[in-house]
């Protein structure tokens, strides 16, 4: 009955392993050898085989001269080498961990950190001999690692479970196997395996020689996962055998060596408690992983707080006029960003080194929290580059202001206009490389990389005409500079104050909206610019006022010569506006005659140039009506004697004595109508305002009335006489 259980488990055997793909039994077979029955299987011990000498020398010229080299010019050399020196990191970290109980204290020593060192640098020099290309280069350091410790169990493996004896080729050895190739290659394989070793150039790599394949590399995991509960004879075997290598690395934290004080926790409350599994991890590297992590989450949300909070920062000021005190603020808000950012790069990178080599963290949780952490510290990086370049292109356009000697928030303006569009382009492709090396930090191909950036390029392809032919206006633009911000201008049929000129769009204040205009057009629309320009720096820009007012057509040549006199009066001593001009024109189409006033006002937006032109306008009007009235027809009756006639002129002339502000000017009898005698007078009114001038008016009809009265002079009305004839 034995017998036959032994029989039937060789055939479940043979019948499944296969399906698994590479087995253990294809690690454990000799050169040609058939499928053990693991009944009646006999290994070759590992001091048996032929290379078991060298591999003493090896380990003694180790011991004698650490620093030597790794990778062989043969497979020989780098297998025997990497598989010693593995032994020889195994066995200083159990000699240093055997002293940590004799000596006091809960950290290392110098001398202990020293001997580290040395030990680290061999390992260093051990894990050259993997190739390594393969591996994402954001974990490919902490995974050669575990590879290369993983990798020594299977050697272990191997060695202590061949049936036959094997040979492994020198240089001479690999150059008499390729003269009895048909297809001579540097690789060599270990027989009855796939580890593989190969002296075909890897990336980064200029020395040339043997290492473990990248397709070794990549099987590492699944061989170690078949082999791990089928471990090679115990140490006590052989000094080069290591068993316990990768648990006491993975385990553990710490890199290589734990920390003395996690060693002076007692032995058995460590492996029972702290150390039991859990996905590959222990009790110990869970709850201190998850303390870092909730910790960074806290400390991340509330950066990201703060930099949204920033930004409300930022809406209030820019509400709040343009002074220095303000221009401050912005800038320090600027830099208060880069500091954010610059402090999430700092944290997230030690959160990763914690995790990585502290709390030593290893497998898929691994690679899931750098792939995690990567994606955040880039994505940090990217923002701190963008606000960075914001913040320098705040500062440079501030400092550019100084040194031209016009600081004030209109020059500001106009070179942060200029300056700021550049230095966020530049942010912004220094952003995007740093994503495309996350992709490619990360593990993807190079080619996909590619394909992801001719995406971008396909659209700039299909919209470069447009693109491009607003780039290259926005520079005319620039340079020509026809307009600049702050002006007050005409684009075609758009008047209004110009608020930014960008790299591909001008945009327009209008009375009633905000006009974006791409830069193509305002290089082929026709400018009317109002502002004028002057070298010496000034606050606000001047621009030209200008305002035609049509006049009713019964003004007379004196009424149009007051008209002129108070316009110029007026706009003269009108605040915010100087070079005031007021004449007379007659329009060319129908004769219309119009009285123009122009001007140069400092009016930097829609509300101050429209209350100006409201202002001038209503008080315009204000003054032509004041001219109609301050010239008064007055008739007197027909029975009005000879001396009363001779006397009008004077007696009205009387009234402006009690009026200081009003100056009589003349009083004529210019008309004889059908029912009157028509005195016309006329005289100029210094009121300054216009409700003051009407009760002038008022008060001088009244007087004018009274007086006529006490003169005895009647003021007719006209009268109609119905005659009715009979039939």
């Amino acid at each position: 009955m034995p017998r036959l259980i032994r029989l039937l488990l060789a055939f479940l055997t043979a019948c499944l392993l296969p399906l698994m793909g590479l087995s253990t039994a294809a690690l454990s077979a000799g050169p040609g050898a058939a499928p053990p029955d693991p009944g009646l299987a006999v290994y070759v011990p590992l001091e048996s085989q032929p290379f078991h000498g060298q591999l003493l020398d090896l380990k003694q010229q180790w011991t004698d001269a650490p620093l030597n080299q790794v990778v062989g010019d043969s497979p020989r050399a780098t297998l025997l080498n990497f598989y010693v020196v593995m032994a020889q990191v195994s066995r200083d970290i159990t000699r240093i961990e055997a002293r940590a109980a004799a000596t006091p204290g809960l950290f290392w020593s110098r001398a202990v950190r020293n001997e580290l060192e040395l030990i680290d640098s061999y390992f260093t020099e051990a894990v050259k001999a993997l190739d390594v290309s393969e591996i994402p280069q954001s974990i490919r350091a902490d995974f050669a690692d575990e590879y290369a410790l993983k990798l020594k169990v299977i050697l272990d493996y191997v060695f202590t479970h061949s049936r036959k004896p094997f040979e492994i080729p020198d240089a001479a050895g690999m150059k008499a196997l390729n003269e009895g190739r048909l297809n001579p290659s540097g690789s060599w394989t270990i027989p009855g395996t796939s580890i593989t070793l190969t002296d075909e150039g890897t990336e980064g790599v200029r020395d040339r020689g043997y290492r473990f394949s990248a397709f070794t590399v990549a099987q590492i995991p699944s061989l170690y996962e078949e082999i791990k509960h089928q471990r090679a004879p115990s140490a006590g075997e052989s000094s080069l055998l290591t068993p316990e290598i990768y648990d006491a690395f993975s385990l553990r934290p710490g890199h290589i060596l734990p920390p003395k004080w996690y060693l002076s926790i007692p032995a058995g409350f460590r492996r029972s408690v702290l150390e039991a599994h859990l996905w590959d991890q222990t009790l110990f590297q869970i709850v201190l992983g998850l303390l870092a992590l909730t910790a960074f989450a806290g400390v991340q949300l509330r950066l990201v707080l703060a930099l949204l909070a920033s930004y409300r920062m930022t809406e209030r000021a820019a509400s709040r006029p343009l002074t220095p005190m303000a221009v401050w603020r912005v800038d320090n808000i600027a830099w208060h960003r880069v500091l954010l950012a610059g402090v999430a790069l700092p944290i997230t990178r030690l959160v990763e080194l914690l995790l990585d080599h502290y709390v030593n963290v290893t497998g898929l949780p691994l690679q899931v929290l750098v792939y995690l952490l990567y994606t955040l510290y880039f994505c940090w990086a990217g923002l701190f580059s963008f606000f960075l370049m914001e913040a320098l292109g705040r500062s440079l356009a501030e400092w550019i202001t100084i040194l031209r000697g016009r600081r004030n928030a209109l020059q500001l303006s106009r070179i942060s206009n200029l300056v700021m569009p550049i230095c966020r382009v530049m942010g912004a492709i220094i952003g995007i490389s740093l994503m495309y090396r996350l992709l490619i930090l990360l593990g993807l191909p190079g080619s996909t990389v590619l394909a992801f950036s001719a995406v971008p390029g396909l659209a700039i392809g299909l919209g470069a005409s447009k693109l491009l032919g607003n780039l290259f206006a926005g520079l005319s633009i620039q340079t020509d500079r026809p307009l600049r911000v702050g002006e007050f201008c005409r684009i075609g049929t758009n008047l209004g104050f110009v608020t930014k000129i960008g790299l591909r769009s001008l945009e327009l204040q209008t009375h009633e909206s905000r006009v974006t205009i791409p830069n193509s057009v305002v290089d082929e629309e026709t400018i009317v610019n109002y502002s004028l320009r002057s070298d010496q720096a000034q606050e606000a820009v001047l621009h030209v006022f200008e305002l035609h007012l049509p006049l009713p057509a019964d003004l007379t040549p004196d009424q149009l010569d007051d008209l002129l006199h108070y316009g110029r009066s007026y706009l003269t001593g009108l605040p915010g506006l100087t070079a005031a001009q007021v004449f007379l024109d007659q329009d060319a189409g129908d004769g219309e005659l119009l009285l123009r006033c122009c001007g140069e006002i400092q009016a930097p937006n829609w509300t101050d140039y429209l209350s100006l032109r409201e202002a001038v306008l209503l008080r315009l009007r204000q003054i032509t009506d004041q001219v109609i009235r301050s010239r008064m027809v007055i008739g007197v009756a027909y029975d009005t004697s000879q001396e009363q006639l001779q006397r009008i002129p004077d007696l009205i002339a009387s009234l402006f004595d009690h009026e200081p502000l009003a100056a009589f000017r003349s009083c004529r009898l210019l008309a004889i109508n059908d029912f009157s005698y028509d005195f016309t007078y006329d005289y100029r009114s210094a009121q300054p305002t216009y409700a003051a001038f009407k009760d002038e008016v008022a008060r001088l009809n009244r007087a004018l009335l009274a007086l006529f009265a006490a003169e005895g002079i009647e003021i007719p009305y006209p009268t109609q006489a119905e005659i009715q004839i009979d039939a």
